[in-house]
């Protein structure tokens, strides 16, 4: 039976709760195993889970939706619930650039003797000398140095330009949908998806670069573990974007959407979109300033 306006639909029991956590338990547990030694295997299993847990529930949710059993309240609780988590995505994200500020502006300072603190400095690291990057770093034996700065006007403004491109194709196939211009909708989705993959192995490219011409590690000092967290968590969440884009592709191919009710296909702009904002944010304070 179809949901009306005033109606809520109440979802059945689902066991896909428990298998997600029973998933989430094992790939956690696996991977902190695998940091002290143990086979990496356990975490490929948690992981497996997490996937067969994720194709069941949104598969479910799919199903539900399109045989009319949601209403407008239960839109406007997923609208609510996709906010509540890119909000959190953004505080995980501002989490690190805190890092990076603090270090910038406060520590690096603070170890040349800014502040009053020229004593410390004197006692720390006499020879220090504030700037940024921060390439040399104390206990040169125990740490690996970076041979130089990742520079901005090379890969990395490419992948704005690719990104920022990719914004524009996600709106113009949004404003296709919501005129029920097909063809533009799958258009527009599919060179989103391929700029988002294409974002992703140049970023890769980079990092081989990164590491192997440039010596930049998660162990060259603050410089390189702030790079490669940052850039290495968006990447992450560029290549969760692009998938769930391509599973969004797939459905408008089939049909699954219509100019009035498309809010799996809204969802997942929002989080495009803030994919690229985030972008943004890197190549001005990570690459450029």
């Amino acid at each position: 039976m179809s949901a009306s306006a005033e109606e809520y639909y109440v979802p059945h029991g689902t066991n896909w709760p428990i298998i997600g956590s029973i998933g989430l338990a094992t790939t956690v547990i696996g991977f902190a195993n695998y940091l002290h030694g143990s086979s990496i295997w356990m975490t490929f299993v948690g992981l497996a889970i997490l996937i067969f847990m994720m194709w069941g529930w949104f598969g479910q949710v799919i199903k539900e939706s399109m045989e009319g059993k949601y209403s407008a309240q239960v839109d406007m609780s997923f609208r609510w619930s996709m906010g509540w988590f890119i909000f959190s995505e953004v505080m995980f994200f501002a989490a690190f650039f805190g890092a990076l500020f603090y270090a910038r502006m406060f520590s690096i300072p603070w170890l040349d003797g800014a502040s009053n603190n020229a004593a410390t400095a004197e006692l720390l690291w006499p020879e220090f000398e504030a700037a940024w990057p921060l390439l040399e770093v104390p206990l040169a034996e125990k740490f690996e140095q970076a041979k130089m700065a990742m520079g901005a006007w090379g890969l990395p403004a490419i992948n704005t330009v690719i990104l920022l491109t990719s914004g524009v194709t996600v709106t113009w196939a949004h404003h296709a949908l919501k005129k029920n211009q097909r063809s533009q909708l799958v258009w527009g989705l599919a060179l989103t998806v391929a700029l988002g993959f294409l974002f992703v192995g140049l970023q890769a490219w980079e990092y081989v670069h990164a590491y192997n011409d440039l010596g930049l590690k998660m162990t060259s000092g603050i410089y390189g573990s702030t790079f490669f967290m940052l850039t290495g968590f968006h990447g992450f969440h560029v290549t969760m974007g692009a998938t769930m884009l391509l599973i969004i592709l797939f459905r408008a191919m089939k049909g699954h959407f219509s100019p009035d009710n498309h809010f799996a296909f809204e969802a997942v702009a929002w989080y495009w979109h803030f994919v690229d904002v985030v972008w943004l944010g890197l190549f001005i304070f990570v690459y450029w300033i």
